[in-house]
């Protein structure tokens, strides 16, 4: 049975190594090197609690257990939120074990001797959490952690339970070789000595230093990134955009690059800007012109919010609707052609551009307005009238943009409201006749004012002759 304890480190250690040999795709770190026993800091005296534990931290010398060969082994796994849990195996002689025993013979000035109770096979089991500050700290080189965990020693003929405080450091060479360096104190529960004064149970000072690789971390694309810390984790990336593509080496990743093949700006999207417009080559209709934002890149030299591709007078400032050209006024009366009902002659604007009806034309209509006769007592036309009406509307039609008013007079003969229905009917009788031969409706109104208007006087038959009539006027705008 003496190599009981053997077999069941080595039991241990392939336990260990099978384990990560599962779980390949998880994230798992191993390491090994040599470790260290100290027992100097259970050996008693002292000067209180701190210089007990703590005085010569570093008497590799005298006091360290070292083999010359690797002695430990250990396996963690990243749990969460920056804890990890692992197991260690050491294995180690004991053959300086630090008393505190100022009557002895050989002891130091301070009563201490270190003695070799026999080289004693050390074995540890342990078993390890671990919370990494290298987060915290941000970097990417140094990881400091903090300790703690629980263990069981196997030392001579002994064994013993401990509780291990600790604390470490690894410095990461790449994403995955580190170099660690960690010290336990591992606090015995058993009796330091036996009853003939031989080491039993000591508490003591664990440190080691080791190679740790990284291992298991998936990375689906094979870019370098785990998929834990791959933002495109199928797509493979580079490291500075967390595992995404920059296929055109823009610094804009193509999940966000709208042009993602063609090298771009960040204002842009990702998208170039050939003439340097502000406006994207893909959305630029002169992409080799610096133009307008608003005209979609392209050029207007005259200002006239005309694109000059569009623009077929492109150094002039004209209309959209005379695609970008200025209107022109052929008869230079200041009404637009577009607008002017006589381009060809000139009229004032009021009359949208055509020429106004002067007075020697109003005084023939009204001359000729005095001989339209009326059959008596009635809004019939008398037969030779015909002829009266037909060179009036000859003449309205020389004047297709003026509008004329038609009033009905009468004599006092009669009744006053019977010769207001009168004049009313007889003025409405030359507008229907006028629009029934070419005249538009909307060029003429009628008003009838009966007796109240009177041009001479009632009271002579060649007065009421005169006072009887249908005058027209020019309706001014």
């Amino acid at each position: 049975m003496k190599h009981l304890n053997k077999i069941l480190f080595a039991v241990i250690m392939v336990v260990g190594i099978n384990s990560h040999a599962q779980e390949i795709n998880k994230q798992w770190t191993f390491s090994f090197g040599v470790n260290a026993i100290d027992t100097k800091t259970s050996a008693g005296g002292g000067n209180g609690w701190l210089d007990q534990h703590f005085s010569q931290p570093l008497a590799v010398k005298d006091n360290w257990n070292v083999l010359p060969s690797p002695s430990f082994i250990s396996i963690s796994k990243y749990l969460f939120n920056n804890i990890s849990f692992g197991v260690q195996g050491s294995i180690n002689k004991i053959d300086k074990a630090v008393y505190f025993k100022p009557a002895a013979e050989g002891h130091d000035s301070r009563g201490y001797i270190v003695s070799n109770p026999g080289d004693l096979m050390y074995y540890g089991i342990d078993a390890t959490f671990k919370y990494s500050f290298m987060g915290l700290i941000k970097s990417k080189v140094i990881d400091p952690t903090l300790n703690f965990g629980g263990g069981y020693i196997f030392l001579g003929k002994d064994s013993y339970g401990t509780i291990n405080p600790g604390a470490g450091v690894t410095l990461w060479f790449t994403n995955n070789i580190g170099l660690s360096f960690e010290t336990a104190y591992k606090k015995s529960f058993g009796n330091r000595e036996d009853q003939k004064g031989f080491i039993d149970s000591p508490s003591h000072f664990q440190h080691t230093a080791g190679f740790t690789f990284k291992f298991g971390g998936k990375d689906t694309d094979g870019d370098g990134i785990y998929d834990k810390d791959d933002t495109c984790p199928e797509v493979a990336g580079l490291k500075e955009f967390s595992g995404c593509p920059d296929t055109d080496g823009d610094g804009i990743i193509d999940g966000n690059d709208i042009c993602p093949d063609v090298f771009g700006f960040a204002v842009l999207n990702g998208c170039p800007d050939t003439d340097g417009d502000s406006v994207a080559d893909k959305d630029d209709a002169c992409p080799d012109v610096f133009g307008l934002v608003a005209l979609k890149g392209c050029p207007d030299v005259d200002g006239d919010g005309i694109a000059d591709k569009d623009d077929r007078c492109p150094t002039v400032p004209g209309s959209k609707e005379n695609t970008g050209c200025p209107w022109p006024d052929t008869d230079g009366d200041s009404v637009l052609d577009k607008d002017d009902k006589c381009p060809d002659e000139k009229g004032p604007v009021a009359n949208k551009g055509c020429p106004e009806v002067s007075k020697e034309v109003m005084m023939k209509l009204n001359e000729y307005s005095k001989t339209i006769l009326f059959d008596s007592g009635k809004s019939s036309f008398k037969k030779q009238t015909y002829l009266v009406l037909v060179s009036i509307t000859d003449l309205l039609k020389e004047y297709p943009y003026s509008r004329f008013l038609i009033e009905g007079h009468t004599d006092n003969d009669g009744a006053n409201g019977m010769n207001q229905t009168l004049s009313e009917n007889r003025a409405h009788a030359v507008k229907n006749y006028l629009i029934e031969n070419g005249i538009k409706a909307d060029r003429l109104e009628h008003y009838g004012y009966g007796e109240t208007k009177p041009i001479d006087t009632n009271k002579t038959a060649l007065g009421k002759e005169h006072n009887r009539r249908v005058e027209i006027s020019l309706i001014k705008e």
